[in-house]
This record gives structure tokens, C-alpha cells and sequence, in this order.
């Protein structure tokens, strides 16, 4: 019992560490330091208030300490021996890291987008994700700020994912950080994308911060979390979107600069 209990004190602090750490950053940075530097990248003009921000924090906490319980069970407690997580680094080459990394990260989209989907159903809304759509406009405190039976099925990816792919824990430790780093970037409330980046194949594939901020605003369409592709196989892409992500870039570019991109 005592190693679960060092484990889990251990893994709660580093995650709320990180958590404080890399939504803190930014949030310091384009809401407190820079935010008239920075108002043409806004997304939603109108501002959260400090009573919102706290609430995302404590719903946060609350997360934070079911993603540790889950990752304690995971790698601490018997059920370890009935996933894929291996110990030795040099079982696999260690390119491997990468690539189950990328992995991880195109099997959590998936995840996320049919998860999303049914909580948005409206007997499961009300009663859970709600608490997250209480943020109508986002910020990086939102990134974890959901219902405890939601944070529950949101850390239930990492079930999945070790128990259908090997995973060292140095991947599971940077599946977690790169997820939350793009998850804190998809509520900045700020779209930081360069002017070039609209003429890409990327545009095409990957979402912005405008794309998830719309969902916020919309409460419908745009369920995906890293990429569009789900949103647009299925049909469920806001129709609004590549407008919106114009106009913001043309406020921040200037229309000439826009189409000549």
C-alpha cells in the first residue's frame, strides 16, 4: 500500500505541477502581461471572468487527481501486468518512442471524438459535460475542467491505449504532456497559427484554436481534438469554421496580406 501511496502523491504533484505550469504560462502571458499586444489574436472578444477562471481550476484539481488514480492503477498496482507497458527501454528500438507517441495520439483523436459525441447526447450533457460548457469562452484553465465521471471517461484513453499498443512509461509521460501542451493551445482563446499556415495540406488535417473555441461557443460540430478529419468524414465540422478562422487571420494580417499568402 505504501508504494501506491508515494506513487500517487508523487504522480498527483507533478500533474498539477505541469498543469499550473503550462496553462499558467499562457494565461499569464495573453491575459494578464500582453493581452492588448495580443487582441487581434483573440478569438472572442468578450472577456472570462476571474470567477469562471477559478472554477476551471478547482473542476481542473478534481481531474488531475482522476488522471492519477488511473495512471496509478496503470503502472503501479497488479493491473500493470495485463497491459503493454514495458519496463526496458531497449525492448523496442528507440525510435519506437516516437512512433508510439504519434500513435497514442491518433488513437486518443479517435477516442475523443466518439467520446465527445455521446456526452453531447442531452441526457449525458447535463448530468456531466456540462460542467466543461460552462466555459463558453475558454481559456487555458479550461483544459481539464470537466465533471469527475467525465474526467474518468476522458482518462480512460490511457486504458486503451496500453492495453492495445506497447507503451513505455517515458511515452505515456510524453503523451500526456504533448496532449495537454495542444489541449491548452485549443482553449488558449487566442489562435496563434501563422498567415502561411491557411494555404497548407495542415489546414486541411490539424484543428486551431478557433476550430475548438467554436465548439465552446456553438456547443455543436467541431468534436474532434487534434485533427479535423473526423469531424469531416462524419460531417460534423461547424459550417462557420474556415470563415471564422479567415476573419480572425484578417484581422490579424490585414486582407491583402491574407490573399497573397
Amino acid at each position: 500500500m505504501e508504494p501506491i501511496i508515494e506513487a500517487t502523491v508523487k504522480i498527483f504533484s507533478v500533474s498539477a505541477l505541469r498543469y499550473f505550469l503550462l496553462a499558467g504560462i499562457p494565461f499569464i502571458l495573453f491575459y494578464l502581461l500582453l493581452p492588448a499586444r495580443f487582441k487581434h489574436f483573440k478569438i472572442q472578444q468578450k472577456l472570462a471572468s476571474k470567477k469562471d477562471f477559478l472554477r476551471e481550476i478547482w473542476y481542473s484539481m478534481q481531474s488531475t487527481l482522476v488522471f492519477t488514480g488511473i495512471s496509478v492503477v496503470l503502472l503501479v498496482t497488479p493491473v500493470r501486468q495485463y497491459t503493454m507497458i514495458y519496463s526496458d527501454i531497449h525492448d523496442f528500438p528507440v525510435w519506437y518512442i516516437g512512433v508510439s507517441l504519434v500513435l497514442s495520439l491518433v488513437i486518443h483523436d479517435t477516442y475523443f471524438y466518439w467520446m465527445h459525441r455521446l456526452l453531447h447526447h442531452k441526457q449525458l450533457f447535463k448530468r456531466t459535460h456540462l460542467v466543461h460548457h460552462q466555459s463558453i469562452n475558454p481559456s487555458p484553465w479550461t483544459s481539464y475542467s470537466f465533471h469527475v465521471l467525465e474526467a474518468v471517461a476522458e482518462g480512460g484513453v490511457l486504458v486503451v491505449i496500453t492495453c492495445v499498443m506497447p507503451m513505455h512509461p517515458l511515452t505515456v509521460l510524453l503523451f500526456t504532456i504533448s496532449g495537454f501542451i495542444i489541449n491548452v493551445y485549443g482553449h488558449l482563446g487566442y489562435e496563434l497559427m501563422p498567415r502561411g499556415f491557411r494555404y497548407t495540406w495542415m489546414f486541411e488535417v490539424f484543428n486551431t484554436s478557433v476550430h475548438h473555441n467554436l465548439h465552446h461557443k456553438k456547443f455543436r460540430g467541431n468534436y474532434g481534438l487534434y485533427f479535423r478529419v473526423w469531424d469531416r468524414t462524419m460531417g460534423t465540422e461547424h459550417p462557420d469554421y474556415v470563415k471564422e478562422y479567415d476573419q480572425l487571420q484578417e484581422r490579424r494580417f490585414g486582407h491583402k496580406a491574407i490573399m497573397s499568402s
